[in-house]
């Protein structure tokens, strides 16, 4: 039996006892709400409208995209975990709300690892170090002397306070020994509008949301937090060829539910939404954004975001991040 015939032997199977435990009608009978912890326009928001249309032909129901912004993707997961454990709310799960808020925010009112079940790690895809063009810094070093020079006086943004993008930020300031102002938004995309109208200096994003004001220099990128360069943007160097050895991180974007959902749900999700990932549509989008294909099985999710969540504690500590 072929891969293909395998897979859908095995949707099959899942859908049938799906069908059992939960009655003579089945999942889904209604609209799936699929909430999106950011404001729209962001990597997460483009992951989740990407998959949404593909995944409500699959179930026969409408999957809505519910953009949920504020307090660093807290209100948004807060209110997938409000939600019954029965497959009709998922959850765009992501660095901030699975591995950097539980370890720098003392009030978080969910465990990760107990309250929330992963499906599926969909993509992944390294920050970006970018500068308005007022800026007068070509390098990462030139942005460091300038720093110094100025203490308190350039402004950095993050989609929120406890995201992925502030603790990194914070980390840089960090090891390199320079002071930066926090200014926080709803989402990753608001900050960029900000950085191209010159109101904020820098950030740390991503060529998914920065690629095309990149291209057009209305932003420049001094560095890229990962192993090598960029294929799209090979000009950009790396933060360890800038002089931060070993100065490597991504944000990330799954699928998730609130913990208690059925597991032979979770399983099929995962099969179904790993097809519609690698799909030649799907894929194909998803690359020219700018983003790496991570999809895989359940297992693999778990394991990830618990060593993430290692990673982000530890680089809690050296900045000294702690939001009461």
């Amino acid at each position: 039996m072929g891969n293909f015939m395998l897979r859908s032997f095995i949707s099959v199977l899942v859908l049938l006892a799906l069908a059992a435990g939960a009655g003579a009608q089945g999942y889904p009978v209604k609209p799936v709400r699929l909430i999106v912890p950011y404001a729209p326009g962001g990597d997460t928001d483009i992951v989740a409208r990407l998959i949404a249309p593909k995944l409500s032909e699959t179930l026969g129901q409408q999957v809505v995209v519910d953009n949920r912004p504020g307090a660093g993707s807290l209100i948004g997961t807060e209110a997938m975990l409000r939600a019954p454990a029965d497959g009709y709310t998922l959850g765009m799960g992501t660095i901030s709300s699975l591995a950097v808020l539980p370890v720098t925010k003392s009030n978080v009112s969910y465990d990760p690892v107990r309250d929330i079940a992963p499906i599926v790690l969909v993509t992944m895809v390294p920050y970006v170090l970018v500068v308005h063009p007022s800026v007068p810094a070509r390098s990462v070093i030139d942005l460091v002397k300038l720093a110094k020079s100025r203490p308190g006086e350039l402004s950095y943004g993050t989609p929120g306070i406890a995201t992925g993008i502030h603790l990194t930020s914070e980390y840089f300031s960090t090891v390199a020994g320079i002071k930066l102002v926090h200014v926080p938004y709803k989402g990753g995309a608001p900050s960029v509008v900000d950085l191209i109208a010159g109101n904020i200096s820098m950030v740390f994003s991503t060529f998914s949301t920065t690629g095309q004001h990149l291209k057009s220099g209305r932003l420049r990128g001094l560095a890229v937090a990962a192993s090598a360069r960029v294929k799209d943007f090979p000009a950009v160097p790396t933060m360890s060829e800038s002089g931060y050895r070993d100065f490597e991180a991504s944000t990330w974007h799954g699928v998730v539910a609130r913990a208690g959902t059925p597991k032979p749900l979770l399983l099929w999700l995962n099969t179904e939404i790993t097809r519609i990932v690698n799909t030649d549509e799907v894929r194909a989008a998803l690359l020219s954004a700018g983003f790496d294909i991570a999809a895989g099985p359940v297992e693999d999710f778990e394991r990830f975001v618990r060593s993430e969540i290692g990673k982000w504690k530890k680089v809690a500590q050296v900045a000294n991040v702690r939001i009461d």
